[in-house]
């Protein structure tokens, strides 16, 4: 079929692109945003002093087994500034954000927990919405909070409100998603139009105004991802594309799994308005967080079903096949235009929108 036809990958033989040197004796912006230099915080620091097999394996999620049950665990916090953005709130994304990082495992989430960190003089009234928004995303998620804890920190040293959410969910008998598993011959698919989230973001914040309002995709995909696994059990990987965009999610799984990703650029859903908004901002929406969006590495002869799945679901609809893994070029993501050229989709070095999520 045209949806999952083969891709010819080009020859990248004898090609070098090296990095920028990074030496920073204290943490900057571009620490926590997703790009080359978080990954060099996680491998360089945090790795060394946690080490273990299941650290090892950096997905969204980690996979332990508990008294027989396999078990997907994830924590994850929340600084994004506005605290309200069209299409959600701080609360949703605490909610949606965990919830969907179990789904990248294939978990079923279950129970989340959910610490308040509150900046002295912030109204009651804006954490009472927030505690709103959150409840009302975890019940829509189906999922339970259970524990939590409030910290507040004096006037000055916080930003109105943070958030810290974990999360736990079971793992059905016979999944194993992981980026590890990423072969050549996989077919990637997107599960709909990129950068919406981070294009809203930036439109509050910078009081920005495109014609049309922008809303965040922040959604729960737990539903989306058991409609996949009820197609075929083997998927070899799923990624959540938030910070750092698509092109950060495929450039990490490229890594992990040590194959190469060739993606046709014009099949890329980007909806009008991010377009034009990237345009007047010289921003590349693949570099742009989303936060209701999936990406899925299937085996060729499964990617019919899968993707006949997703759009079958209301979170999949505009799901479309944008590349394919390959053997060529390990570790590295190359974009066809749609002028016939190609071009490196380098992992960003820091962040282009900085507190998204």
């Amino acid at each position: 079929m045209a949806d999952t036809e083969t891709l010819t990958a080009p020859d990248f033989s004898g090609w070098s692109c090296p990095l920028p040197l990074r030496d920073h004796p204290r943490v900057v912006m571009g620490h926590g945003g997703g790009g080359a230099m978080s990954a060099e915080l996680v491998e360089n620091l945090f790795a060394p002093a946690f080490g273990n097999s299941i650290l090892a394996g950096l997905g969204d999620s980690a996979v332990v087994d508990l008294g027989g049950a396999r078990l997907a665990f994830s924590t994850d916090s929340y600084v994004v500034r506005p605290l309200f953005f069209p299409g959600g709130s701080i609360g949703d994304l605490a909610v949606n954000g965990t919830v969907n990082d179990l789904a990248m495992s294939g978990a079923r989430a279950a129970y989340l927990s959910c610490g308040f960190i509150l900046e002295e003089g912030v109204e009651t009234s804006v954490v009472g919405r927030i505690a709103q928004a959150l409840g009302a995303a975890a019940r829509a998620a189906g999922v339970e909070v259970a524990t939590g804890d409030t910290k507040v920190v004096e006037a000055g040293r916080g930003d109105g409100v943070y958030l810290n959410t974990a999360g736990i969910g079971l793992v059905p008998q016979g999944v194993d998603i992981r980026p590890q598993r990423a072969r050549p011959g996989d077919v990637v698919i997107v599960s709909g139009e990129i950068g919406l989230h981070g294009v809203a973001i930036m439109s509050v914040r910078e009081g920005l105004e495109f014609g049309v309002q922008i809303e965040s995709d922040c959604a729960p995909l737990g539903g989306l991802v058991e409609a996949m696994l009820a197609a075929t059990l083997d998927l070899h990987v799923l990624r959540d594309p938030t910070r750092g965009g698509v092109a950060a999610a495929l450039n990490e799984i490229a890594a992990a799994a040590g194959v190469g990703v060739v993606v046709q650029e014009q099949r890329v859903p980007v909806p009008d308005q991010v377009a034009n908004a990237c345009a007047i901002l010289g921003l590349d929406p693949m570099y742009v967080a989303n936060e209701g969006k999936l990406l899925a590495f299937v085996p060729r002869e499964h990617a019919d079903a899968v993707l006949a799945a997703m759009r079958a679901h209301p979170g999949g609809a505009g799901a479309v096949v944008i590349g394919e893994c390959v053997a060529e070029h390990p570790g590295m993501v190359v974009a066809r235009t749609p002028f016939g050229g190609t071009r490196v989709v380098d992992l960003p070095l820091g962040e282009q929108l900085p507190r998204i999520c």
